[in-house]
């Protein structure tokens, strides 16, 4: 029977959320140039949309964060975000997609339902993101 010991689940998840903090505070700066970088304002407008469900999920993350460690997150950016518009949505349609299996793997693993239900509303979130990203990309190449 496999058996993992809860302070190593505790600390995995702890791992998780980090990532998952860090990659919601990295789109939501990148998020923000995209948007500055369109001149359609529909466009605009759903980029920044997706800037405030990425803000929503950064705090979501943040709290439970700082529920199992008793600490407030300092978040990092990771990776890059492209100077070009396309080359933008085009970064943006893979990490939406690669961040919804994260979170569906996240919340698979976890126990606590609060957090599952976190991370499996997120990679819908996320999920939509991914679609949104992908028709401006092909209506803008």
């Amino acid at each position: 029977m496999y058996y993992q010991d809860p302070y190593n689940r505790e600390q995995e998840l702890i791992k998780d959320l980090e990532k998952a903090i860090n990659g919601e505070y990295s789109a939501i700066q990148c998020y923000e140039r995209l948007a500055g970088m369109t001149k359609d304002a529909k466009e605009r407008n759903r980029i920044l949309e997706i800037r405030q469900d990425e803000i929503k999920h950064f705090t979501a993350f943040s709290g439970i964060y700082e529920a199992l460690t008793g600490t407030k997150p300092t978040p990092q950016i990771i990776g890059f975000c492209p100077t070009k518009y396309l080359a933008g949505l085009e970064a943006s349609i893979i990490d939406e997609q690669e961040t919804v299996d994260d979170y569906l793997n996240i919340a698979q693993t976890a126990e606590n339902r609060m957090i599952k239900k976190a991370f499996r509303d997120a990679a819908t979130d996320e999920q939509n993101h991914a679609v949104w990203f992908l028709y401006f990309y092909t209506k803008n190449k």
